[in-house]
């Protein structure tokens, strides 16, 4: 029974008590001050009368004073009684009447869909990569909060719990192309053996907070275990760097010698201040300038005009040697010679993994946490300016914040900028939103982890996309396009429409990277396209 009903069965049998005892009140008292016997029916009748309001029948006026103020005290407890269902009663049946109701349970017809184990910060992501992948999907919420915020949001969500075989079964997890968990290292367990006592063989994908207890999961019965915070932190690492070969360790290969990347422009760079055309990128590297992060903001495209500025973000296509020439032309003289110090701020996983590549590579390390442990240099608050100098941030040509808290995060690199206006800042963040914001404070280089986490997920459950990029500003993917099918690059005009650009087509067994505005695509190509995580949406409702 819901806590309402039992309130209001409460209540009831509350009043019913006061009635009853205030109709044998009220007898006796006619009696003794009145001379004027009623019998029990007759009282009955005059207290439901009375806490009514519907008045005193044939008996008032009453010739006592302490009769008189018996009726007084009893018609304020009438009033009182009346006011209080208010709350009680009237008020819920009211919210229930008019509130957003969550199912409880999917259509009995709902097969070959994700069950996604429950709504957390980073099931945004995901759950737009299944909706431009038109793969249906149900979220099972069992807080009533969240799950009417899903559901007024569009998304396909009961309420139930997780970690319930009924709250699983009513989800049709027996039908289900896979379960997808991202909870907590233990409920994610908790849901995991729940699914295996319904469906042994259902495909499940749980992500973990410490890749320690991967091991966990799959005696749970996990298929494929992902560790997202390992791989952003390792993404991070990579442009703390001042060897070339280590900068392009993430490009993305586009057939036999294609490669996309991003290039950071850095303080110091001789590129800083110039424009895309006085730069002579593209005279100079041979490089294909697809796109441009300005201050978190991407332009596809980016008119020759664009001013480039330390921590722009360069999106480029070329061979290796032509990328090579781009980044040593966006690194600063001092990052051409020398690693120098790097501050990593925040010792979770993340700061764990960006610490343990960077010492694997030589490069020094100062790390900072607000907790004393092994491998922590300066214990403090990294929003304090003392302890960021005590890390000596001034001098150091890197810092990486790996915090968990995003507002937290958003200050750090306030104080930061403040404390060392040349340093390079790298930065992760939990949501997608605080990106702009982290650029916006001075952050260089930001990635969150609900991206990372939707596109790493959505990798193992899309059969027929694959994303080539998953610790990424862009997303690039390689997918069908029926309805480009017979269109040439200019008629299609994807970059208008969508954002997005083509780069290659896969065609029988063979890859076109000369990619003109007379290029025709054809019937059974796949092509290589790269965009923002809107764009590539878009791409994906529009051509695929």
């Amino acid at each position: 029974m819901d806590s309402w009903k039992r309130r209001v069965v409460g209540y009831s049998a509350f009043v019913v008590a006061v009635l009853i005892a205030n109709a044998f009140a009220y007898r006796w008292g006619m009696r003794v001050y009145e001379n004027d016997p009623r019998t029990l029916v007759e009282s009955l009748r005059f207290s439901v009368e009375m806490f009514t309001t519907t008045g005193f029948g044939g008996d008032a006026p009453w010739e006592s004073q302490q009769l008189n103020a018996y009726i007084a005290v009893m018609d304020l407890v009438g009033m009182v009684l009346l006011i209080g269902a208010l709350p009680v009663v009237v008020t819920p049946l009211l919210q229930e009447a008019f509130s957003t109701t969550v199912p409880r349970a999917v259509d009995d017809g709902l097969t070959d869909h994700v069950v996604v184990c429950a709504d957390t910060t980073r099931s945004d992501a995901l759950l737009t990569e299944f909706a431009s992948g038109s793969i249906p999907y149900v979220v099972v919420e069992p807080d009533s909060d969240r799950a009417v915020a899903l559901y007024e949001d569009d998304h396909d969500v009961i309420r139930a719990d997780p970690e319930s075989t009924d709250g699983l079964q009513r989800a049709n997890l027996t039908s289900a192309r896979a379960l997808v968990t991202d909870v907590s290292d233990q409920v994610d367990a908790s849901i995991v053996l729940a699914a295996k006592e319904i469906s042994s063989d259902i495909r499940v994908i749980s992500v973990v907070e410490n890749p320690d207890r991967e091991r966990y999961h799959r005696l749970a019965g996990v298929d494929e275990v992902l560790s997202p915070r390992s791989l952003l932190g390792e993404s991070l690492a990579a442009k703390v760097t001042t060897a070339v070969h280590t900068d392009l360790d993430e490009a993305v290969p586009i057939g036999d010698s294609l490669r996309l990347a991003e290039v950071s422009i850095h303080h110091g760079s001789g590129l800083a201040g110039t424009t895309l055309t006085n730069s002579g990128i593209g005279a100079r590297t041979g490089v294909n300038v697809i796109g441009a992060w300005f201050n978190g903001e991407f332009e596809a495209a980016p008119t020759p005009d664009a001013t480039l500025s330390a921590g722009t973000v360069l999106l480029v296509s070329g061979r290796e040697d032509q990328l090579e020439r781009l980044v040593d032309m966006s690194n600063s003289s001092t990052r051409r010679f020398g690693a120098g110090e790097t501050v990593v701020v925040g010792y979770g996983q993340v700061g764990r993994a960006v610490t343990a590549v960077l010492t694997d590579a030589g490069i020094p390390v100062t790390v900072v946490d607000e907790s004393d442990a092994e491998g922590v240099d300066v214990v403090g608050d990294a929003t304090d300016p003392e302890t960021l100098s005590a890390a000596g941030i001034e001098d150091a040509q890197t810092a990486v914040l790996a915090l968990p808290d995003d507002t937290v995060a958003e200050f750090t690199t306030l104080v930061a900028r403040d404390l060392a206006p040349n340093v390079e800042i790298l930065a992760r963040v939990e949501e997608s939103e605080s990106v702009p914001k982290m650029h916006r404070a001075g952050a260089d280089y930001v990635l969150a982890l609900a991206t990372v986490t939707g596109r790493l997920c959505a990798s193992r459950v899309l059969d027929d996309r694959d994303v080539l990029s998953l610790d990424t500003h862009v997303e690039v993917i390689q997918s069908a396009a029926p309805r480009l099918a017979g269109k040439t690059v200019a008629e299609a005009d994807v970059r208008e429409t969508t954002g997005c650009s083509v780069i290659a087509i896969e065609r029988d067994d063979e890859t076109i990277t000369d990619i003109g505005p007379d290029t025709r695509f054809v019937a059974g190509d796949e092509v290589v396209v790269v965009g923002t995580d809107d764009g590539i949406r878009a791409f994906e409702q529009q051509f695929a």
